[in-house]
């Protein structure tokens, strides 16, 4: 479906935007280097729309977003998407990930099993790195093999990840302890 607004919002970890069409939210943002950079990677998404006040759905979803990021940890299933216009594939891979409940984790090559392309975790991670609703999207909680942190397309990177992932507590990121 067609984009049909954008908006700019204030989270935990800075100023995100969210793209939305009739159908749900199609595309969010995370935080870049600077407002400009995050503006450019919603740019991608929202074509012509225009920037206004979202509807209320859009508005739960970013409340429910904002949230998460300040650590009452939800898993945002309920916040309806719209990814017509991505691959078959990517969309499948999307829907395993958004099955990964917080706190805990798959590899990629789980990933790829459960979408019956075992094998194929590279195409998975390729899949996660288009990723067009990180945090809505959980592609935080793929791993590479062996539990390695992988990689993360938003900014920071792999420290992001490792951030998202301890603010959920996932095993191995949660917080350190003396024993």
């Amino acid at each position: 479906m067609t984009p049909l607004g954008y908006t700019y919002f204030d989270t935990a970890l800075g100023r995100c935007g969210v793209v939305w069409s009739e159908a749900g939210i199609q595309a969010l943002a995370l935080p870049e280097v600077n407002a400009s950079a995050t503006a450019q990677r919603l740019a991608r998404y929202c074509r012509s729309a225009p920037e206004q006040s979202p509807p209320e759905p859009v508005r739960a979803a970013i409340e429910g977003v904002c949230r998460h990021l300040d650590g009452a940890v939800d898993d945002l299933r309920w916040i309806d998407l719209d990814l017509t216009r991505l691959r078959l594939f990517d969309r499948r891979v999307y829907e395993v990930a958004r099955s990964i409940e917080p706190g805990t984790t798959l590899t990629y090559g789980e990933v790829a099993e459960r979408v019956d392309s075992r094998g194929a975790a590279q195409a998975v991670g390729q899949a996660l790195g288009r990723n067009p609703v990180p945090i809505i999207v959980p592609c935080h909680r793929v791993l590479a093999a062996g539990n390695r942190i992988g990689g993360f397309s938003a900014y920071g990177g792999v420290v992001t990840k490792r951030a998202l992932l301890t603010m959920e507590q996932a095993p191995g990121f949660d917080a350190p302890t003396l024993f």
